[in-house]
């Protein structure tokens, strides 16, 4: 066992780099340490604090390098500026929104011909206590409503404001450190470093999780309204609709779950038989599809609610606008988890756009590499799209408050002045609970889509197929830390026990990295990437049908 710190740091003099080094630690960590000193003079190997200068000659090589510096960079403006200057705070206060403030008391009783009659109010006496009997107005009081445009003073007595802030802008930090690393990578060309943006979308997509978790547990402690039992209907479709999606073959849903599988189950097997391990596999294949079916029925169960009020927020923004450019907008918009899932249907769409027919003959039009980066380009354009409707789908959320005072004058009948401010004022004061599942499988879809690229060794340039990068193994190496071993060199004797120990960690960690292989996070981000579409999609379709039809009937 190791039991140390190592602390490296580094400054730039006029006279050159200098790497300083420091150790405490056990005999063992003192061993490692005396390897790495044994080049030096005698001197210099007494001190527990080293210094040397590098010349311009020597490159230094770091472990993490601009990653690392990229990371800590974003993490102060994460605590330092972002708080100042939040997108999510300017995506409700740019001015664009505007919510209908409730009517006061004084209001309602000037608009029901009512005098203030102050202490003159007849009270009831129970129990010595006195029971003011409550103010009520007509139904059909000739009320309207005023608009005020959202400040920040006016978020903090929105509901789910700080996660939705928080969700918002941590997605915006690691969308530019992965802006930032695909640079990187594509201008240095870095080999045998981590792609540190990958722990980033899988920060997001946690981050993510967890705040659906949150929405759903809070509809699931409604006693009233049936949010619970359709909550758990949905998660049971789901459940079933995944076990009947994963029977399908790869010749019609091209997620290469099949071939992923089959390469991590030789790779794992290889490996334990390496490590003097008897196995016949680490999972069977009908464990594994039943984990990725429950996987699914809870990602079914919490995009049940966003999908509901995305088919309400949509036919309400029609009924706005009376634009036919935004109104085209929307339906795209509306329909964009349906073009999603429909670019892993093989038969649909990558045989008819990679062959199209021409007369009697099938001309080839791109390659299956071309293809698979299309699909990328045209999911994350779909994401802008969605994002870019936000405003119209967040208004026509906030038009409900007039739109239940409407509907209340056509009915007969008083109603409370309490009761009256509450339903005028609920509607605001859930902007946040909306814009959260109207934002959460947006940001899910991205980053999945990100993960997808990064991690299944894609490309973003459409090459010929003949100029194509060897991106099964270059791209995907880059992003797990994959680097070509060295040709062992004579060591002193001093030296063995440290550098031993070091290639027993390598070629450990080197048999991890093929088991996890890039054909097995294709198979994994492409089927969850299609998933989330298809879930959300069918939810959508089912609020569609329920605001149209049952809510009319």
């Amino acid at each position: 066992m190791l039991f140390g710190v190592v602390v490296i740091t580094a400054a730039l003099t006029p006279r050159g780099f200098h790497l300083v080094v420091v150790w405490w630690g056990s005999s063992r960590l003192g061993q490692i340490r005396e390897a790495m000193l044994a080049q030096f003079s005698p001197n210099q190997r007494s001190l527990q604090v080293h210094r040397r200068e590098w010349s311009a000659s020597t490159k230094p090589k770091g472990v993490i390098g601009v990653q690392l510096v990229v990371t800590m960079v974003m993490a102060s403006v994460i605590q330092k500026i972002i708080p100042h200057y939040s997108f999510a705070r300017w995506l409700l206060c740019s001015g664009s929104l505007r919510w209908y403030q409730h009517p006061t008391e004084d209001e309602l009783r000037s608009l029901a011909r009512k005098q203030q009659k102050g202490q003159k109010r007849k009270d009831r006496k129970y129990n010595g206590h006195i029971d003011n009997k409550p103010l009520t107005v007509p139904k059909d009081i000739d009320l309207q409503l005023e608009t005020k445009c959202i400040t920040e003073v006016d978020t903090l007595a929105l509901h789910y404001f700080p996660e939705f802030q928080w969700l918002v802008d941590f997605t915006v930090a690691a969308t530019v450190v992965y802006l930032i690393t695909e640079l990187y990578y594509s201008v240095a060309q870095p080999s045998g470093e981590m792609n540190i943006s990958v722990v980033w979308c899988l920060l997001v997509l946690a981050f993510v999780i967890k705040t659906l978790f949150s929405l759903t547990t809070h509809y699931f402690k409604l006693e009233e309204g049936g949010e619970r039992s359709l909550c758990i209907t949905f998660a049971f479709f789901f459940f079933v609709k995944a076990m009947a999606i994963l029977i399908v073959t790869e010749n019609y849903l091209e997620f290469g779950l099949e071939t992923g599988f089959a390469n991590f189950s030789d790779s794992a097997l290889y490996f334990l038989e390496n490590q003097g391990l008897e196995s016949q596999g680490p999972i069977s294949k009908l464990t594994f599809k039943l984990i990725l079916a429950l996987l699914c029925s809870l990602i079914g169960a919490f995009l049940t609610f966003p999908g509901l009020r995305l088919a309400q927020m949509h036919l309400d923004a029609l009924n706005l606008t009376t634009a036919k450019f935004t109104q085209t907008l929307l339906y795209i918009n509306f329909l964009s988890p349906l073009i999603m899932v429909l670019l892993w249907v093989k038969p649909i769409t990558k045989d008819y756009i990679m062959n199209p027919t021409l007369g009697k003959e099938s001309v080839p039009l791109m390659t299956e590499q071309t293809y698979d980066t299309l699909r990328l380009w045209a999911i994350l354009l779909l994401c802008v799209l969605r994002l870019a409707m936000m405003r119209h789908h967040l208004q026509a959320y906030l038009n409900l408050a007039q739109k239940g005072v409407n509907q209340m004058k056509k009915e007969a009948g008083r109603i409370s002045t309490v009761d009256l401010q509450k339903m005028v004022a609920r509607v605001f004061y859930y902007l946040c609970v909306i814009a959260l599942q109207y934002v959460a499988p947006l940001v899910m879809l991205l980053h999945t889509t990100l993960l997808l690229k990064t991690l299944g060794g894609y490309t973003w340039g459409v090459y010929p197929e003949d100029d194509l990068p060897c991106t099964d193994i270059t791209n995907s190496d880059a992003a797990m830390g994959v680097s070509p071993l060295a040709a062992p060199t004579p060591a002193p004797a001093v030296e063995a026990g440290a550098r031993a120990s070091v290639a027993q960690l390598s070629v450990a960690l080197g048999g991890l990295r093929t088991v996890f292989s890039p054909m097995l996070f294709r198979g994994l981000f492409s089927f969850f990437t299609w998933w989330i579409a298809a879930c959300l999609f069918s939810s959508s379709l089912f609020g569609l049908f329920y605001h149209q039809y049952l809510m009319a009937a």
